[in-house]
């Protein structure tokens, strides 16, 4: 079942006279793992702001054919001030929200379910401190947290382990690996760490503006291998 279409896309900044994604075209089943892959300025972070409405497509459409509560984005850790006046149980139950069936007060299986997503990304313990007080890592985490308890079908991510050290970034890609495999949430993320793609993506999408490569690991390697210019 396809999740998202992508249907030759472009998004240009200043008066649509420079195209950050030009003409791009691809779709999303349910159950895949797919790793967008380029330089910066490649286009990767404003294509995933496009399909979620942060940013306007200039040209092109993009159909997500699910529900918009089951689509969940998560963008670069940037850090949240240590000022940030909510728990990580506050913030992580905050994703028991929906757009369609908003509620001023939290139900019983509201908080049933952010107790669970909390243990399930290993922040319980850190359930009654400030976000911003935890580290970069544990913050990514919460806010991962606070995505599950919709149960998305879809799951964005943007850079999501941007300056994380290496510890952190595998057990955060274990993570993700554990959704995509054993919660089959579809996964579209931008990342710029090789070895990770290589480890859990089953799909690599190569990007400089437009679409270079679409296709496995298997046959991203062997187009490597065979000098086909694909630029990373």
């Amino acid at each position: 079942m396809e999740l998202l279409t992508i249907d030759h896309v472009s998004i240009a900044y200043e008066n649509e006279r420079n195209f950050a994604v030009e003409n791009v075209s691809f779709s999303v089943s349910g159950g895949e793992y797919i790793c967008l892959i380029g330089s910066n300025g490649s286009g990767k972070s404003t294509l995933l702001k496009g399909i979620t409405g942060l940013v306007h497509v200039t040209r092109g459409n993009i159909e997500r054919h699910v529900k918009p509560d089951e689509v969940a984005y998560l963008s670069q850790n940037h850090g949240i001030g240590q000022n940030f006046p909510a728990t990580v149980y506050e913030v992580v139950l905050s994703g028991t929200q929906r757009r369609d069936k908003w509620r001023p007060f939290y139900t019983r299986e509201d908080k049933k379910t952010a107790r669970q997503a909390m243990e399930l990304f290993g922040v319980t313990e850190f359930k009654n401190r400030r976000i911003g007080n935890l580290s970069g890592g544990q913050q990514q985490r919460a806010l991962l947290a606070r995505a599950f308890c919709r149960r998305p079908k879809l799951l964005l991510l943007d850079e999501p382990c941007a300056g994380l050290d290496p510890v952190i970034t595998k057990e955060f890609y274990e993570i993700l690996y554990r959704l995509n495999k054993d919660e089959k949430i579809a996964i579209l993320m931008a990342s710029h760490d090789m070895e990770q793609v290589e480890n859990y993506a089953g799909r690599v999408i190569v990007m400089d503006q437009t679409v270079e490569f679409d296709g496995t690991i298997q046959q991203w390697r062997e187009k490597i291998s065979e000098g086909g210019g694909v630029h990373v």
